[in-house]
């Protein structure tokens, strides 16, 4: 695919030219995504019943599948211009090497404090937050991206928030728990003893290893791989067992991004899907608990 002079590597707009206006891809569907159900009834949620969870507006834009397009109010298109418009850009290169007739656009999407387009759904959230008079927000992250979008928004309107972090990632990427606390969210290792669940998980954890259960056994019954199990039973005999621990977080983690990477070449997606998920859910629901132990004992 040769390159076409008249078509930008880069398309920008000006401030004046962002839209003004959300566009509601639904209303031009042909056919529209399964509707949102209730886990307790396994019927479409309601109005009432989504508004639960999020601010009303917000539950009402959700379920909204004609309006083809709403308004951004304009305190959401004030701090939208921090940091938009982003660029449009035409993947010339990615043409070429397919030998494609398609033109390939994307849009980045990077250029703000979250690095991703997190912060643009984060500044609508909280803007419908304040104005429905809530004052505290309360989220969890994962790598930080979230949290860092949802921390810079409620910054900017003057909402105080509360973020729980993966405490794997709480603890490897310090970085990220810093820019969240800059714009003032009080950020928390997760689990830990400011929640009942989290409570309880690490009592288990400290009531097993009290009565003289070793970590290798309450690891083997989580039915872990047996390279993890052997990891840490070297790690405990050996005094080792922390950085052991964390060898096996730091394996899993990238067994994970091996598999995302991957993931659009194999043909089974669905079940290489499920694997990254149980071994995220491993990593993050049983192993960085244990981590925690140590200075409860």
């Amino acid at each position: 695919m040769s390159r076409n002079n008249n078509a930008p590597y880069r398309l920008y707009l000006t401030e004046d030219q962002m839209p003004k206006q959300y566009y509601n891809l639904r209303a031009d569907m042909k056919e529209l995504p399964e509707p949102l159900l209730n886990p307790a009834t396994k019927k479409p949620v309601t109005l009432d019943e989504l508004s639960v969870v999020f601010c009303r507006e917000l539950a009402r834009q959700e379920l909204d599948n004609e309006t083809r397009y709403l308004d951004i109010p304009k305190e959401i298109l004030d701090m939208y211009r921090i940091y938009r418009p982003s660029p449009l850009i035409r993947a010339y290169n990615l043409e070429k090497y397919l030998d494609t007739p398609a033109k390939i656009y994307y849009k980045f999407e990077g250029n703000n404090t979250s690095g991703s387009h997190k912060l643009n759904s984060a500044i609508a959230q909280v803007y419908y937050a304040k104005q429905e008079g809530i004052t505290s927000l309360t989220t969890e992250t994962g790598a930080g991206q979230w949290g860092t979008a949802l921390a810079e928004a409620c910054s900017y309107f003057g909402i105080p928030l509360t973020v729980f972090m993966v405490k794997g990632s709480y603890q490897q990427k310090p970085f990220r728990k810093d820019v969240m606390r800059t714009f003032g969210a009080e950020v928390i290792p997760s689990p830990s003893n400011t929640t009942e669940v989290g409570r309880k998980i690490l009592s288990e954890i400290k009531f097993s290893v009290e009565r003289g259960e070793s970590f290798a056994s309450l690891v083997a019954k989580e039915k872990f791989p047996p390279l993890y199990v052997g990891l840490i039973v070297t790690g405990e005999a050996g005094g080792e067992l922390v950085n052991m621990l964390r060898q096996c977080e730091s394996m899993a983690d990238f067994e994970v991004e091996e598999i995302l990477h991957t993931l659009p070449a194999k043909a089974e997606i669905f079940g290489t899907l499920i694997a990254g998920l149980i071994v995220a859910t491993l990593v993050f629901a049983v192993m960085l608990p244990i981590l925690d132990t140590t200075n409860l004992l």
